[in-house]
């Protein structure tokens, strides 16, 4: 069940059931609901991976992991865990995890990369006749992304 910590009746219903399930010793898991972001901010970011893609010739899963996560956004996606047998190890963070202000952050940084470093131009979320234009021309060449 979910609660509002704002939410003064949710609060003392929170803390209720934390105590029952304290005095009967069960197993329980606490874990923080951080803001998602919309259906409309995912298509956004897969729309901007896939128009690059489209005119670099990359797939948008390549252009998504090497471009977007690797090299603009590094501190936001690379982590670090300890492994029994290979020891310390790099892995990407999926993007799934990220809150709407980290969201925002890395897809402006992705932005500007395209920009200077490349020569492309991604549009602004409210640009949404370039947008529609960038889905056009990846709907033209979906077969090579």
């Amino acid at each position: 069940m979910r609660y509002d910590g704002s939410n003064e009746l949710h609060a003392r219903q929170a803390r209720a059931k934390l105590e029952k399930l304290i005095k009967d010793k069960k197993i329980f898991d606490l874990t923080e609901k951080k803001p998602q972001r919309s259906i409309q901010a995912n298509k956004y970011l897969h729309v901007c991976l896939s128009y690059f893609g489209c005119q670099i010739g990359e797939t948008m899963e390549y252009v998504k992991r090497n471009y977007y996560k690797i090299l603009c956004n590094p501190d936001t996606f690379i982590r670090e865990r300890e492994d029994k047998y290979l020891g310390r190890v790099k892995y990407l963070r999926s993007s799934s995890e990220l809150d709407s202000s980290e969201f925002s952050l890395t897809v402006d940084r992705f932005r500007n990369w395209c920009s200077s470093n490349a020569g492309v131009y991604i549009p602004s979320p409210d640009e949404e006749r370039l947008i529609q234009l960038m889905e056009l021309e990846i709907e033209r060449n979906k077969e090579f992304i």
